[in-house]
């Protein structure tokens, strides 16, 4: 299809710069996808919308403060630097802003004495092979130097990093936050449970496509990179007994929807992995592993929009941000969410 379809006019306004002061009072538009027809909520209304029986699914990965500032040893030269994936040996694949002055070999000082990296390999698209070399824990010192890893469209850092993690967080690794997870508070998950509703987690490390805009026209032509999740015999268990019985999956956000989605369609039904998925949703998919589907509003011509409209129709989501826009619902990661219902 071609990527312009997906493409719609936001005011900058709309894009929320700060999360809610609560985290459950930001807005809700629950939407009826077999029906056609959706409804402006407030996000502590979602318990309503859950039946005894229902599976609420999770991604609890954790942010890491990935974004790191650095000058060249040779030059002195400003590099920011952002942790992707973690390799063997201290080596991470990293993203790096002002690229072309990091060559294979480049030294880059983070902080003089605590922590530095030296370029081993150069790749396409501003990546890098950086091994990284330091005194006691990694995590300590990033959690020193780093900051968390926000969007280019947010414009100022946070003043308390734990409203860029789900509560729920636990498992270390992502360089984006899973921001469907943002609305939701440990008395909605008492509430959910009071209901009836199993909550189960899996783990997707959120990675380089969640910075990378769809440059090409066609989306046959966009590669996906792959992102590590983790599916355990539990959750798949549980899954596998609602499935049998008809009961509704309901996914907290894209990323959760990509790890079930993947684990699905290659075993034809939920099973443990340990594995990647660079799974590309598109309108034509038929969704197998859920019935529903918590999210954000999506940046236009974004692989994420590409999903929802997947799930939803295009025409209906567009009619859709069409609604928020007038309404002026807050966009992106510190956004406003919809709830998907219905599809079965």
């Amino acid at each position: 299809m071609k990527v312009d379809l997906f493409d719609y006019y936001l005011p900058e306004s709309l894009i929320a710069q700060t999360p809610s002061i609560k985290r459950d009072h930001s807005r809700l538009l629950a939407v009826n996808v077999k029906d056609q027809t959706f409804k402006d909520e407030q996000f502590y209304d979602i318990v309503k919308y859950f039946k005894k029986g229902d599976v609420l699914v999770r991604n609890n990965t954790k942010v890491l403060p990935a974004r790191l500032f650095a000058t060249k040893k040779e030059t002195n030269a400003k590099v920011e630097v952002l942790l992707l994936k973690e390799g063997k040996n201290n080596v991470w694949e990293c993203l790096v802003g002002n690229a072309k002055v990091v060559k294979k070999g480049t030294i880059l000082i983070f902080k003089e004495g605590v922590l530095e990296a030296k370029c081993l390999e150069v790749k396409d698209e501003g990546l890098r092979m950086l091994e990284f070399v330091y005194d006691g824990l990694f995590l300590e010192i990033l959690n020193e130097i780093g900051l968390m890893p926000l969007p280019p469209y947010i414009k100022s850092q946070l003043s308390d990093n734990s409203r860029y993690q789900t509560i729920y967080a636990k498992m270390i690794g992502s360089s984006a936050a899973p921001t469907a997870g943002f609305h939701f508070t440990n008395e909605i998950f008492k509430n959910l449970i009071n209901i009836g509703v199993e909550i189960v987690d899996l783990t997707l490390h959120v990675g380089l496509d969640t910075f990378r805009p769809v440059k090409v026209t066609d989306t046959n032509d966009h590669f996906m990179h792959s992102e590590f999740f983790f599916l355990k015999k539990n959750t798949c268990e549980i899954l596998n007994l609602a499935k049998k019985e008809g009961r509704r999956i309901i996914a907290i956000g894209t990323t959760s929807t990509r790890a079930l989605e993947a684990n699905y369609l290659k075993f034809n039904e939920f099973y443990p992995e340990e594995g990647k998925t660079n799974l590309f949703i598109t309108p034509g998919h038929k969704f197998r592993a859920i019935d529903g589907l918590i999210t954000n509003f999506h940046l236009p011509k974004s692989t994420l929009l590409m999903l929802v409209s997947a799930f939803a129709g295009r025409e209906f989501i567009l009619d859709i941000y069409r609604h928020a826009i007038s309404e002026k619902y807050r966009f992106f990661s510190f956004g406003d969410a919809m709830f998907f219902y219905g599809k079965n």
